[in-house]
């Protein structure tokens, strides 16, 4: 086995998007809704015969957009999308400036970030502090745990099996808990360690280390800033405490419920070296230096007086393929889809390598219980199947992609009654230049290191650049949690 080479058994597959039976490329919703609109037509067109002229041909470039594909969305959904943002452009809603507000905490954040706040909890079985970003919106109260930037790729193939059997029974552990509403992971690389690093460093040495080591160990902390990168891995928890049995009275009591859940899901096992909660420090540190990379390598001090509105932008806009903001300009790239054949389970290094601007990768997800695993990989098969009928009574046999993605939904349908579970999930990347003038500089790596992936093929965020960015922080907000 060369270098380059990944056992078999480290291979990951059984990657499928969900796919509704439709005609003409049209999923359920939109044939049905294409069913009524000729219907009406057909109606108004017994009373009126000329109306044909002008509703006929206007229904079918709907229904040809909305058969058509455009970034492998329905080409209907994207111009509707465009069109909804040129309108919000016009109206200037897509530009924030922070304001000084009369009522407290009325707006801190911008965009899905408004309605989240930010609380400092004490954790009595470790004795430290927790930050806890509590959605007033939806109840729901989102933990992170910071993680220890490591790897398993030197490590041998019976530990990496072992912690990818752990991690299945953590999913498990999700599925089967009602409070649990869904979990992100993220990784953000910053070039340069800063003065973060001379204080850890200095917290480390030894006083009593002999005087040519300290001078070695000054000089590496002076010159290695210009020549590292800091990597910041964090798992943020999306919990309800309100689903519990017995629903909490106070706030406090919520905050103690979300933390209990929580410590709940062991992780020991998965490969993943746990640093410690985060705290509300951490917190501050991670939203204010998305929105200004320059503060990253701040010293704690400067977080800690820092409210929770002012870790947002001053001032940001929400573009249709970028979004400005304080310390620079972010691109943001969504999954479009994932390699149908099986993939080694080092496949996002090329994401994770660092490079000339910070980058931010989060793998967002959602387990879906047992029973509506279940139920959906029973639709998706019944749904594989009628397609594959329907092109066989039009063109005598069914399509050989609609045959192997029946397969595959039999499959799924297998791992799952073995056990498996059924997650949602999604990929988002990030990458942020500090002027404009380095925008397609970043967006050429980012380009790079998708390609650099060898099969997993993505997008960037049209028109929802802001709320991809804000999915990568430790803000509460989720796009796959449902309210």
């Amino acid at each position: 086995m060369s270098a380059h080479e990944v056992p078999k058994t480290l291979m990951v597959q059984g990657f499928r998007v969900r796919r509704s039976f439709g005609v003409g490329g049209l999923s359920k919703g939109g044939t049905i809704t294409a069913a009524l609109v000729l219907l009406a037509d057909g109606l108004i067109a017994i009373q009126v015969p000329a109306s044909l002229l002008v509703t006929l041909p206007a229904t079918l470039l709907v229904l040809a957009l909305a058969a058509a594909r455009r970034h492998g969305m329905p080409a209907l959904a994207y111009y509707w999308a465009k069109l909804s943002w040129q309108r919000a452009s016009r109206i200037e809603a897509t530009a924030y400036r922070r304001l000084l507000l009369p009522h407290p905490y009325a707006l801190d954040l911008p965009g899905v970030g408004a309605s989240s706040t930010l609380i400092k909890a004490h954790d009595p079985t470790t004795g430290k502090s927790v930050g806890v970003v509590h959605d007033r919106a939806t109840g729901y109260m989102t933990i992170s745990t910071l993680l220890a930037p490591g790897g398993s790729l030197m490590a041998p193939t019976g530990a990496v099996q072992s912690s990818l059997r752990t991690w299945s029974s953590v999913l498990e552990a999700m599925s089967t808990d009602e409070q649990v509403k869904g979990a992100s992971v993220t990784i953000q690389i910053t070039p340069g360690a800063g003065e973060a690093l001379g204080d850890d460093v200095k917290a480390r040495q030894d006083p009593a280390a002999p005087e040519l080591a300290k001078r070695i160990v000054a000089e590496l902390v002076r010159t290695t800033p210009h020549a590292t990168a800091s990597v910041a891995p964090w798992m943020s928890v999306t919990v309800d405490p309100n689903a519990s049995a017995n629903p909490p009275t106070d706030l406090a009591e919520q905050v103690a419920e979300a933390l209990k859940v929580v410590d709940s899901l062991d992780l020991s096992g998965t490969g993943t070296d746990i640093e410690r909660r985060a705290n509300d420090i951490d917190l501050r540190r991670l939203v204010r230096s998305a929105y200004d990379p320059d503060v990253f390598n701040a010293r704690d001090a400067e977080f800690e007086d820092l409210s929770w509105s002012e870790c947002g932008p001053q001032a940001a806009d929400d573009g249709w393929e970028e979004y400005a903001h304080d310390g620079g300009v972010s691109v943001s790239w969504v999954l479009r889809e994932m390699p149908r054949r099986p993939i080694a389970y080092s496949v996002l290094l090329p994401l994770l390598a660092p490079g000339r601007f910070q980058r931010r990768i989060t793998l967002a997800y959602r387990v879906l219980d047992p029973h509506e695993g279940e139920a959906v990989l029973e639709r998706e098969i019944s749904h594989a199947y009628q397609r594959e009928q329907a092109t066989a009574e039009v063109k005598g046999r069914a399509k050989w992609s609609q045959r192997a993605d029946s397969r595959r939904a039999e499959e799924a349908a297998a791992q799952v009654a073995g056990g498996a579970q059924v997650v949602d999930w999604t990929l988002m990347v990030t990458v942020t230049a500090r002027n404009t003038a380095d925008l397609p500089a970043a967006r050429q790596e980012l380009e790079r290191a998708v390609k650099a992936t060898r099969g997993i093929r993505m997008r960037p965020a049209f028109g929802a650049q802001s709320a991809v960015f804000a999915a990568g922080l430790p803000l509460g907000y989720n796009p796959l949690v449902k309210e």
